[in-house]
C-alpha cells in the first residue's frame, strides 16, 4: 500500500497518531525466496523461524503454514507455537535457560530442545531415566571460532571436556536421540557463513556423526532500503549468495541424496525486518542553541535501531511547511538519547506524519511499557486494514501491579 495524506487522515481517525504497518504478504515472499535459494541448490533444506525477532502471531502461522519450524528460546515463545498450532516436534527449543518443569513436559510431547550448558545436559539425562518409554529428541549447541572476532557465550565448546561429556551422556540412554547439532554466531556478514558450514561438516567428520538435522542458526541480513544500505561498511548480501555460500558446500559433502542431512537456518531479521513501518506524528518543532528538534510520537524504542539513520518518508498532513537543516527527530520518552533520526534536511511541518520502514526485527517484541503503552499494528497487506494487535492501554500495563 503506498501511503499518503488520505490514508494516513483515514488511519489516524481510527487508531490514534502512531501505530505500526504489517505487510504479512511480503514476509510470506521473502520466505519463500529464502526456501527456494537454498532448496534449488541443496534439496533437503528448511527453515526455522526465529520467534524473538518478532512473535506477532500472524507472522508465526504463516511459517506454519508454510511448513517451516518454530525456533524459540523460552516456554513462552513455545507455548505461543503450541497455542497457534504448530506441532511440538515441529517446534527447535533453544536458548540458554529452560524451565524445568516445561521443558520436561515439551520433551514429553516429541519437541526438540537444543543443550546449551552441561548442567542441562545432566538434567535431561536424568528426565530420560525418569520416562524409560520415551524417546527425547535432543540437540546440541555447538560454538568454535569462526574468525568473526567474537567469542560467542552459546553453546559447547567443541574442544572442551564438556562438550565430549554432553555427547557421553546421549549415547549412554538408548531413549536420548541426537537428532540435531546446532550453531548460532551473531554476525551477518557474508564471509562468516562458508566458516559456520566448514565447521559443523568438519565437526560430524570428526565425530563420525552425521545426524538427522544441521541446524546452522540465524544471522542473516534482510531486504532493506538504499539508503540504510549505504550507512553498512560491508556489503549486504541477498538471500542467494548466503545460500551459494553454505548450501553448495552441503550439496558437494551430501552428494547422495538418499542420505542428506536436512540443513536448517534460523532466520528472523532477514526474513521481517522490510515488513513493517513504524508511523508516528510530529508533536513540536522547536530551536534550542541553534539545533532543531522535531518531537514524535514514537520513540527509538518503536523501532529498534541505533547507529543508523532509518528510511524515512514524511507525508506532508498541512498546506505548510517550513525548510529544515540538521534536525533530530526525537521521541516522546524523556531519555535525552531517545533519537530517531539525526540531521534530516528538508521540509517539515507540525503534525506531518513520520513513516520509519525497516523496523520489522525486533522492535515490537523489545518495546518495553516505558512511559507510554505501545501502540496498534495494522496489517495492510491486502488492501484492507486488520488489526493483529490493539493498542495497549493502562490496564494492559499495570494490572499485575497491586494498586
Amino acid at each position: 500500500m503506498k501511503l499518503n495524506k488520505q490514508i494516513i487522515s483515514d488511519l489516524r481517525k481510527e487508531y490514534g497518531d502512531a501505530f505500526y504497518l504489517l505487510d504479512s504478504k511480503q514476509f510470506r515472499s521473502n520466505y519463500t525466496e529464502l526456501k527456494n535459494a537454498f532448496s534449488s541448490i541443496y534439496s533437503n533444506f528448511n527453515i526455522a523461524y526465529s520467534y524473538k525477532t518478532n512473535y506477532t502471531p500472524r507472522l508465526c502461522k504463516i511459517v506454519n503454514e508454510l511448513g517451516g519450524y518454530a525456533e524459540v528460546v523460552s516456554e513462552m515463545e513455545a507455548a505461543l507455537a503450541m497455542r497457534i498450532g504448530v506441532k511440538e516436534n515441529r517446534i527447535i527449543w533453544n536458548g540458554p535457560i529452560k524451565n524445568k518443569e516445561k521443558l520436561e513436559s515439551f520433551l514429553l510431547a516429541g519437541g526438540t530442545v537444543n543443550i546449551d550448558s552441561i548442567d542441562e545436559g545432566k538434567y535431561i539425562y536424568e528426565l530420560s531415566k525418569k520416562h524409560e518409554d520415551v524417546t527425547f529428541n535432543v540437540g546440541v549447541r555447538c560454538n568454535y571460532d569462526v574468525q568473526d572476532g567474537v567469542i560467542s557465550r552459546f553453546g559447547f565448546d567443541v574442544e572442551s571436556k564438556e562438550f565430549q561429556d554432553v555427547l557421553d551422556l546421549i549415547r549412554e540412554r538408548d531413549n536420548l536421540y541426537l537428532i540435531n547439532l546446532q550453531c548460532h554466531f551473531a554476525k551477518r556478514q557474508l564471509e562468516y557463513w562458508p566458516e559456520k558450514a566448514k565447521g559443523m561438516l568438519d565437526l560430524i567428520d570428526r565425530l563420525n556423526i552425521v545426524p538427522q538435522r544441521i541446524d546452522l542458526g540465524g544471522g542473516l541480513f534482510g531486504k532493506m532500503e538504499n539508503s540504510l544500505k549505504e550507512q553498512f561498511t560491508s556489503n549486504i548480501p541477498n538471500y542467494q549468495d548466503y545460500a551459494n555460500a553454505v548450501a553448495t558446500l552441503f550439496a558437494e559433502r551430501f552428494s547422495d541424496k538418499d542420505n542428506q542431512p536436512e540443513l536448517i537456518i534460523e532466520p528472523g531479521s532477514a526474513l521481517v525486518g522490510d515488513c513493517m513501518k513504524f508511523v508516528g506524528t510530529v508533536k513540536t518543532i522547536k530551536n534550542i542553541r541553534g539545533k532543531s528538534f522535531a518531537t514524535v510520537l514514537g520513540s527509538q524504542k518503536n523501532i529498534s535501531m541505533t547507529g543508523v539513520n532509518p528510511p524515512i518518508e514524511i507525508i506532508n498532513m498541512s498546506n505548510e511547511q517550513d525548510e529544515y537543516k540538521d534536525l533530530d527527530f526525537v521521541g516522546f520518552t524523556c531519555i535525552e538519547s531517545d533519537v530517531i533520526y539525526r540531521n534530516f534536511n528538508g521540509k517539515l511541518a507540525i503534525n506531518d506524519a513520520i513513516v520509519i520502514s525497516n523496523c520489522g526485527s525486533y522492535s515490537l517484541v523489545m518495546k518495553p511499557p516505558f512511559i507510554l503503552p505501545n501502540f496498534a499494528v495494522l496489517d495492510i497487506s491486502e488492501g484492507k486494514t486488520e488489526v493483529i494487535k490493539r493498542a495497549e492501554n493502562f490496564e494492559d500495563v499495570f494490572h499485575t501491579f497491586e494498586l
